[in-house]
C-alpha cells in the first residue's frame, strides 16, 4: 500500500463507542487519512421518539461542520432524507451525499481517495466520488436485522458488484458474498487487547455497585437489543436466584423479560474506557445470543473482549464463538448454562485470569489492522484481490 493513501470511511457515528469500524480506522489512521462520514442509515424510519432524537442530534452535527477528531481523521456529518426505497429521494440523496464529500474532499486536499464503506446504503453514491478502489467490509449480515430498510439486500448487491475488495467478519458471511464478488476475504474481528487485559490487574478497582452483590457474578456488556436472548436469563434466573446477574449496556429491546427480577442487575451504559473495571467484577461472562439468521452470521466483537479480559465465557453455540471451543463453554437452554457455570464454579475456574488472557493475545486489531493492509495493498497494485502470501 502508498505510504500516504486517502481514505472515505462510510461507518456508524463517530461518537458511539468504538466498534470494529472505529478500531480499524484509528490504526489505518496511523499512516493514512481519513474523511469518515457519519451514519446514512441502514434502518427504517419510524415515528418513535428515538428517531425524533437522532434526526435532532443530525442536524446538529450537520450544522458544527467538518470536524478533525484525530490528528488524521476528520469526520462529516452529512445531511440527507432518511428513506431510501423512493427512485426521486435516492436520486436526490445520491446528489446531495456526493456534493457533501466531494466539497470535504477538496477542503481536505484528499485526492484519489479509496472508498473502504462498512455501510450497504452507500452504495448509491459509492464509486462517483473519484476513487480509485473501493472496499466494502461486511461484518454483519445487514438485511436480517429487525429494522433493516426493505432495500438493504438490493443496495449490498449493487455495493458488492462495485467492489475491488470485499472483506467478512465471519465464514457464513464469507459464503453468502463470495458468490457476488470473488474478490472476497475473511478478516476476523479483533480486540483492543492492552485495555481489555486491564481487567487481570489485581489492583484494577472493582466498581461499587459490583461489590454488594452476591457471588457469583454472571456478567454482559454491550447492547441488549433483540438479538440477545432475555426469555433465557430469565429462566437462568429463576432456576438460580442466588446467582447475580450483571447487565452493564443500554437497553434497545423491550426488556420485561428480565425486568422485576431482584437477581437481575441492568445497570445501563458504561463509559468504554471503564468497562475493564466490570469485566474485573465478573466471575463468569455470559453470551446469551438468540440463534437466527443475523447470529449465526455474527462475529460477536465482545467474545474476545472477554477472553482479553480473562474471562471464562458461557455462550450460544453460534459459529463464530465455537471457534473458541475450549475457551468458551457452550450452552443452548437455561439448563445447559445452570450445568456449564456450575462445572466452571466446581473447577474454580472464574474471575479474570492472565493465563487464559495470554491465549487470545493474537486476536489483536493491530494483527488485523496488519492483514487488512495487506490485502488493501495486493488491490491497489495488481487489482488481483489475492491474498498474499506469508
Amino acid at each position: 500500500m502508498p505510504s500516504v493513501s486517502n481514505i472515505i470511511c462510510f461507518a456508524n457515528d463517530w461518537s458511539g463507542d468504538p466498534l470494529s469500524k472505529k478500531q480499524i480506522m484509528t490504526r489505518l489512521a496511523r499512516r493514512h487519512r481519513v474523511l469518515w462520514v457519519n451514519s446514512i442509515n441502514n434502518r427504517r424510519p419510524r415515528l418513535a421518539q428515538k428517531d425524533f432524537r437522532r434526526i435532532v442530534e443530525k442536524l446538529q452535527a450537520f450544522r458544527s461542520g467538518l470536524q478533525q477528531v484525530e490528528e488524521r481523521i476528520w469526520v462529516l456529518s452529512p445531511v440527507f432524507i432518511p428513506f431510501h426505497g423512493n427512485r426521486m429521494i435516492r436520486s436526490f440523496n445520491r446528489w446531495l451525499l456526493g456534493w457533501q464529500i466531494r466539497r470535504a474532499l477538496k477542503r481536505l486536499h484528499l485526492t484519489d481517495p479509496i472508498t473502504y464503506t462498512f455501510v450497504p446504503t452507500s452504495a448509491d453514491v459509492v464509486g462517483t466520488l473519484g476513487e480509485k478502489s473501493v472496499v466494502y467490509h461486511c461484518v454483519d449480515e445487514y438485511s436480517a436485522f429487525s429494522d433493516a430498510a426493505g432495500e438493504v439486500r438490493a443496495r449490498e448487491s449493487e455495493l458488492l458488484r462495485k467492489s475491488d475488495l470485499v472483506l467478512v467478519s465471519a465464514s457464513d458471511l464469507l459464503k453468502t458474498k463470495i458468490k457476488h464478488n470473488p474478490k472476497t476475504f475473511l478478516v476476523t474481528h479483533g480486540v483492543d487487547y492492552e485495555h481489555f487485559r486491564r481487567a487481570t490487574d489485581e489492583s484494577l478497582p472493582v466498581p461499587d455497585e459490583l461489590k454488594s452483590l452476591s457471588r457469583p457474578i454472571l456478567g454482559f456488556h454491550g447492547l441488549i437489543a433483540d438479538w440477545v436472548d432475555l426469555p433465557l436469563l430469565a429462566e437462568l434466573a429463576r432456576l438460580r436466584p442466588r446467582w447475580s446477574i450483571v447487565m452493564v449496556g443500554r437497553g434497545d429491546t423491550d426488556l420485561s423479560a428480565i425486568q422485576g427480577l431482584l437477581n437481575v442487575h441492568l445497570l445501563g451504559h458504561r463509559p468504554y474506557s471503564r468497562l475493564p473495571e466490570y469485566l474485573r467484577g465478573f466471575d463468569i461472562a455470559l453470551l446469551p445470543f438468540v440463534v437466527n439468521e443475523l447470529t449465526l452470521a455474527a462475529n460477536p466483537l465482545k467474545l474476545r473482549e472477554y477472553l482479553a479480559a480473562g474471562l471464562p465465557v458461557v455462550a450460544a453455540p453460534l459459529p463464530e464463538i465455537a471457534r473458541f471451543e475450549g475457551l468458551v463453554s457452550l450452552a443452548s437452554t437455561a439448563q445447559e448454562y445452570v450445568q456449564k457455570i456450575e462445572a466452571l464454579l466446581e473447577g474454580k475456574r472464574t474471575g479474570p485470569s492472565r493465563e487464559r488472557s495470554d491465549m487470545v493475545a493474537g486476536e489483536s486489531w493491530d494483527a488485523k489492522v496488519a492483514e487488512i493492509e495487506e490485502l488493501l495493498a495486493s488491490v491497489l497494485t495488481n487489482g488481483s484481490g489475492h491474498r498474499p502470501h506469508k
